[in-house]
């Protein structure tokens, strides 16, 4: 006598039409004219962006200096580590041939400079830089502790070599009259930088939360002094700071340095004329043969003047386009010979 199996009940699908697979299904028929409208509609609007972004980034105004050359006795005494608190200042002037109107956003631009090492990346303490544990400086390696084992605050090969040249600019309306153009330190930072991965210790002072810890060893000032005019951009939250804790994926980036302040002369942007950056001379860059330079920038809805995103929609939308020709001409050329290819 045969045995018939036996089934679990409990492990049966219910009957339900989505679990017995009753659904109704709907299958696409793509004839010859849909296909062909969507492909030529797709390159059209590729081929288009492509031209707007084009035409949107060279309207940005962008003038660069680069000073490494021009501070060259700067750069030699910063060769020697030992002259880091040795102050070195140097002026660079140029001339602005048009008017930069609307924000006008000063950025510094590094050469050579690797922020995408493997470990130099991890070398950080987000528990610290959060506010949460100051004292954690396990991840920081080689920049855990200064040399007479006190903590250093904050840790690490990101925060120690920070950018710290100071830079200012004036505008030279004449021979005899200097002004300098007012520039914002604030919203720099992306706001979950700022707001959420960055956050000082809960504390009524900032001198006594980081007492006992040591400052970075080629820093000039601790971190509690890196602004001590505006207590929202202090410590942990400095945004000069922040947006150079951000690393760069190639080593040739540029940051953001500061916003303009559109007041007075400066109201609806920069002027055409004469005008010099005055630069505190710190951050060495002939060590590694690398370079630096300041760049002035306007801004458009897109972002600045890269054309990287609006040569990838041409191309694209060229290539779909010359895809579209070819299916339209294989297709007729098969319809003539009365076979359905599509």
């Amino acid at each position: 006598m045969e045995v018939m199996p036996q089934y679990d009940l409990s492990r049966l699908p219910e009957n339900t039409a989505l679990k017995q697979q009753k659904l109704p299904a709907h299958r696409l028929d793509l004839s010859a004219s849909v296909v062909l409208s969507i492909f030529f509609a797709t390159g059209g609007f590729c081929l288009c962006m492509g031209v707007i972004l084009i035409l949107s980034a060279k309207s940005t105004k962008e003038l660069e200096i680069n000073y490494t050359n021009i501070c060259a006795n700067c750069a030699q005494l910063r060769e020697d580590s030992s002259n880091f608190d040795k102050e070195c200042t140097c002026s660079v002037p140029f001339y602005l041939p048009e008017n930069m109107e609307g924000n006008v956003y000063m950025y510094y631009k590094l050469y050579g400079f690797h922020q995408n090492l493997y470990r130099y990346i991890l070398s950080r303490s987000n528990r610290q830089l959060l506010g949460k544990d100051i004292w954690d400086v396990k991840d920081c390696s080689p920049f855990q502790v200064s040399r007479n084992s006190t903590p250093i605050i904050p840790c690490g090969a990101i925060a120690n070599s920070i950018f710290n040249d100071t830079i200012t600019l004036s505008y030279n309306l004449n021979s005899s009259i200097h002004i300098e153009v007012p520039m914002l330190k604030s919203g720099l930072a992306w706001w979950t930088d700022k707001y959420v991965k960055f956050q000082n210790p809960r504390a009524s002072d900032l001198a006594s939360a980081f007492a006992g810890s040591a400052k970075p060893l080629h820093w000039t000032k601790p971190v509690y002094e890196l602004d001590t005019d505006d207590p929202g951009n202090n410590g942990f939250v400095n945004e000069d700071l922040i947006v150079w804790m951000r690393t760069a994926a190639f080593p040739t980036f540029k940051k953001l340095y500061r916003r303009l302040k559109r007041v007075d002369y400066f109201a609806v942007g920069l002027p055409a004329g004469n005008y010099s950056f005055n630069i505190s001379y710190n951050f060495p860059v002939t060590v590694f043969r690398g370079e630096k330079s300041v760049v002035l920038s306007t801004l458009t809805w897109i972002g600045g003047g890269g054309l990287f995103l609006g040569l990838t929609y041409t191309v694209t939308g060229a290539l779909t386009l010359l895809a579209s020709f070819a299916i339209l001409a294989i297709h007729l050329m098969l319809k003539r010979t009365k076979k359905n290819f599509l």
